[in-house]
C-alpha cells in the first residue's frame, strides 16, 4: 500500500481551531434550520457552500481536501464494510426469524440500490464527505491535529450534525430510546470513514462506502417507520444505525479496522 500520510506536505499555519469550530457549528445550525423548516430532504446540500466557503477561506489544495484516487486496499475495504456489518445483522435476524419476504419487490429492491448507492456517492462526494471527512479533516491536519485526533473530531462533529435529523425530521425520527443509539452509530461510522480517508488520503475512498451503506442501510432495513425489503419490523435490535446489533457490529468493526491500521503503519514507520 502506497503511504497515505499527508504529514510531510503540511504546511507551517496558525495553530488556532477557531475557523474549523466556526465552519461546525455553521454546519449544524444550517442543517438544524433547514430540518426544522421542513426542508429535511435537502438539508444536507447545506454542506455543499459551506465546503467550498471554507476551503477557500483556508487555502487547502485538492490533495488536502482529499480529492484525488485513493489505494485498492482504501475501495476494497470501503465495499466490504458495510457488506460485512448489515450480512452478519442479516444471518443473525434469519435465524431469529426476524426476516419477513412476504412484501417484498425484489426487482424493485436492486433498482433501490443501484439509484441510491450511486446517487449518495455522488453527492457525499461535496456533502458529508466533502465537508467532514474533506474539508474538516484538512483543516485539522493543517493545524497540525494528529490524524487520530482528526479522526474523533471529525466523527463526533458528523455524529451532531445528525442530531436535527433525528430530533426533527419527521421522517426519519426513530422513537426516543433509539435516538441515543444512532447518534454513537452515527460517530462510530464516522470514525470508520475517518479512518478510509486516513487509510487512503481520498473523500472517494470514503464516498463510496457511504454510498453502499446507504444503499444497503435504507433499501433493505428502511427508513425512519418504512420497513425495508428484509421485512425487519424490530429495527431497535436488527436496524444497523437506530439498532443494537448494529451498534455493537459497528464498534466491533471500527476496533479491528484502527487496530489494523494502526500495526500497519507502525510497521511502515520502523
Amino acid at each position: 500500500m502506497n503511504q497515505p500520510l499527508e504529514s510531510s506536505g503540511l504546511k507551517e499555519t496558525n495553530s488556532s481551531l477557531t475557523l474549523p469550530v466556526i465552519g461546525v457549528f455553521t454546519a449544524v445550525a444550517a442543517t438544524t434550520t433547514m430540518d426544522a423548516t421542513g426542508l429535511s430532504t435537502f438539508s444536507a446540500f447545506a454542506l455543499l457552500p459551506l465546503m467550498f466557503l471554507f476551503w477557500y477561506l483556508d487555502r487547502l489544495s485538492r490533495a488536502e481536501i482529499g480529492f484525488k484516487w485513493g489505494t485498492r486496499a482504501g475501495y476494497g475495504i470501503a465495499t466490504l464494510y458495510p457488506l460485512i456489518v448489515m450480512g452478519a445483522i442479516t444471518v443473525v435476524a434469519t435465524c431469529a426469524r426476524a426476516i419477513d419476504f412476504s412484501k417484498t419487490n425484489w426487482n424493485k429492491a436492486a433498482l433501490n440500490f443501484a439509484i441510491l448507492m450511486i446517487s449518495t456517492f455522488l453527492v457525499a462526494i461535496v456533502t458529508e464527505e466533502g465537508f467532514f471527512r474533506g474539508w474538516l479533516w484538512g483543516s485539522l491536519r493543517r493545524r497540525r491535529v494528529k490524524e487520530t485526533h482528526a479522526v474523533l473530531w471529525s466523527s463526533i462533529a458528523f455524529a451532531a450534525w445528525h442530531i436535527s435529523a433525528v430530533t426533527l425530521d419527521p421522517d426519519f425520527k426513530p422513537p426516543a430510546a433509539q435516538v441515543p443509539v444512532f447518534l454513537i452509530n452515527a460517530a462510530a461510522i464516522g470514525a470508520i470513514w475517518g479512518l478510509l480517508r486516513w487509510i487512503s488520503g481520498s473523500i472517494l475512498v470514503s464516498s463510496l462506502s457511504h454510498g453502499v451503506w446507504n444503499a444497503l442501510a435504507y433499501v433493505f432495513f428502511g427508513f425512519g417507520t418504512r420497513t425495508g425489503a428484509l421485512g425487519i419490523s424490530n429495527t431497535a435490535i436488527f436496524g444497523p444505525e437506530i439498532g443494537i446489533l448494529g451498534l455493537f457490529l459497528n464498534l466491533i468493526f471500527l476496533f479491528a479496522l484502527w487496530h489494523w491500521w494502526a500495526r500497519k503503519s507502525a510497521l511502515t514507520q520502523s
